[in-house]
């Protein structure tokens, strides 16, 4: 068990009186000790306001610059532009959004996908409203868009494709790189914007390489702070601000800068990926087991996506005839800790849109849930978490019967 976990797991012990298996990650990651200690101490020191002239506004300055230096080193590039938000949402809409609005004169088609997160469809529903015309694009039963599709999709007048790298429900990875070879072949002066927020400090980023314009993360997918996040930005790529005020970060995103969150999501980035390069294989590592262990124990299980070819920390799994939420609470009262879907609207009642677009009848949707790993989990708690699924499956369905 690594030093995170255990740090993390002896404080749940002392509170809660009982361990937990915690496979939600792709919802939220727990925060790394070391993270909430640099948030504290910046908070205590770093009280400048980064916009001021003197020497405390100077050393606050210095504190967001770190935190960039970190971002560019993780996406592989610098001397780009990093505008720091409150999240992936924000950083979506203000990539979006803004760029739809800076280019309108040049024109009003835009492309996503059918499974794109909330933050992104909502924001293209927005633009609709303002005459602007989007394209859908589907996916396969493996939640992959085909790239004849994009092509086809593909006009004079598209202004941005906004496409997400790791699917946030199935774990599905779209081909980024080939997809930014596509548009840029068919206009380079198309813009691409990648929801990187599930693929962040996991898989490997290489904007410049990949022509991509804009990319949105955020720092509580990598044992961050929540309200903390970023949008990489091209220099050469403008967009119009969608949040007015005192004009910082170059008037792009107005509003005084979070520093404590921004020192805390660069230390995340420094230990995640640290971590990253100790163990290069672990998410994946973790995932075979959790196949092997689920096809051992729960041969009625069936795997939505192509769980071979999904990113290493998301699987999502349907046992029809279960609801998947009474699976999820039931679990919960055993200290296990999973997800239904996207974090974001799992209050909703409706179906998952993303297993809508793959296929998934309502029924065989209701009985899923998605199971997400991090750096912080063990194989111990793989094998742990199989058995007291099993147990729970097999007393629910005798409540059932009943």
């Amino acid at each position: 068990m690594n030093e995170y976990w255990e740090k993390l797991s002896l404080k749940i012990d002392k509170e809660v009186g009982m361990k937990q298996i915690y496979l939600d990650n792709a919802s939220t990651t727990p925060v790394f000790p070391e993270v909430i200690e640099s948030i504290s101490k910046s908070l205590e020191s770093d009280y400048g306001n980064p916009s001021s002239l003197h020497r405390l506004g100077i050393e606050s300055e210095k504190r967001i610059n770190e935190t960039i230096e970190g971002i560019s080193e993780t996406l592989h590039t610098s001397s780009e532009q990093v505008i720091f938000t409150s999240g992936g949402t924000e950083a979506n809409n203000m990539a979006i959004i803004g760029l739809a609005l800076d280019r309108h004169r040049r024109g009003k088609h835009l492309i996503t996908s059918e499974i794109e997160h909330p933050s992104v469809l909502r924001a293209f529903e927005f633009l609709e409203d303002q005459s602007y015309d989007v394209t859908y694009l589907p996916v396969n039963n493996d939640g992959l868009i085909s790239l004849d599709s994009l092509k086809e999709a593909l006009r004079d007048n598209t202004i941005l494709v906004s496409i997400m790298h790791v699917n946030n429900e199935i774990g599905s990875v779209q081909p980024i790189e080939d997809m930014g070879r596509i548009i840029k072949n068919a206009n380079r002066n198309t813009a691409f914007h990648v929801d990187a927020v599930q693929s962040f400090g996991k898989l490997d980023l290489y904007p410049r390489e990949w022509h991509i314009d804009l990319l949105s993360a955020s720092g509580h997918k990598i044992h961050g702070p929540k309200g903390v996040g970023f949008l990489y930005k091209k220099r050469a790529v403008r967009i119009k601000p969608i949040l007015f005020g005192g004009d910082q970060q170059d008037g792009l995103r107005s509003g005084t800068e979070n520093i404590g969150g921004i020192v805390g999501l660069g230390r995340a980035i420094e230990i995640n990926n640290q971590m990253r390069k100790k163990r290069p294989d672990h998410l994946y590592k973790l995932k075979e087991l959790l196949l092997e262990q689920l096809k051992g124990h729960l041969p009625q299980a069936v795997f939505n996506g192509d769980v071979a070819s999904t990113a290493g920390h998301i699987i999502n799994i349907s046992f029809p005839g279960l609801q998947g939420e009474v699976l999820l609470h039931a679990l919960e009262q055993e200290g296990v800790y999973v997800g239904t879907g996207s974090a974001c609207s799992s209050r909703d009642k409706k179906s998952s849109h993303v297993q809508k677009a793959i296929g998934i009848d309502d029924r065989r949707a209701q009985g899923s849930i998605r199971i997400s790993t991090s750096y912080m989990t063990e194989e111990t708690h793989i094998k742990a978490f199989v058995p007291i699924l099993e147990k729970t499956i097999s007393r629910i369905e005798r409540f059932v019967r009943r």
